[in-house]
C-alpha cells in the first residue's frame, strides 16, 4: 500500500524538513509527499482512489500499535493508498475535512503544521516497523 502525505505549504529547509526526510527515507513502503499551496489547489484533484485521513486536533487519538493495526488492516483489505491530509497554519478547509474517511489527532495540543509532518512521518515509520516485526517500537 502506498503512503501519501498531502500537506499545504512548503516545508523548505530546517529541522522539521530534516526530520521528515530522515523518516521518509527509512520507510520501506512506497511513500509520496505532495505539497500544495497554502490556499487553492484541491486535494480532490489528486487522482487514484485512496483511504483519506485528515490530521486534525479533534480527530481520534490512536496509540502507535493501534495506528499500525489500522494501516495493516487497510493493506490487507486491498486499499492501494492511504492519503494523509495536513492543512496549513489555519488547518484544513471544510471540504478537505469532509472528504476524509477518518480524522486522526496527535493530541489536544495545537501543533505547528510543519511539525505535524515530522510527527506523521515518524508514526508512519513506526507503524511500518511494527507491522514488519522490527524492534524499533517498544511497548511500555
Amino acid at each position: 500500500m502506498k503512503l501519501h502525505i498531502v500537506a499545504r505549504g512548503r516545508i523548505g529547509r530546517g529541522p522539521e524538513a530534516d526530520l521528515v526526510a530522515r523518516y521518509a527515507k527509512r520507510i520501506v513502503w512506497p511513500l509520496i509527499i505532495t505539497e500544495l499551496p497554502e490556499t487553492g489547489g484541491k486535494v480532490a484533484d489528486l487522482i487514484a482512489p485512496a483511504r483519506i485521513v485528515a490530521l486534525d486536533e479533534t480527530g481520534d487519538q490512536l496509540g502507535s500499535a493501534a495506528f499500525a493495526r489500522l494501516l495493516a488492516g487497510w493493506r490487507d483489505e486491498g486499499i492501494r493508498e492511504a492519503r494523509f491530509l495536513i492543512g496549513a497554519a489555519d488547518g484544513l478547509t471544510v471540504d478537505e475535512s469532509r472528504s476524509a474517511d477518518r480524522a486522526l489527532s496527535f493530541g489536544s495540543a495545537t501543533w505547528p503544521h510543519l511539525m505535524v509532518r515530522a510527527l506523521l512521518a515518524e508514526q508512519l515509520y513506526r507503524a511500518t516497523t511494527i507491522i514488519a516485526g522490527h524492534p524499533y517500537h517498544r511497548e511500555g
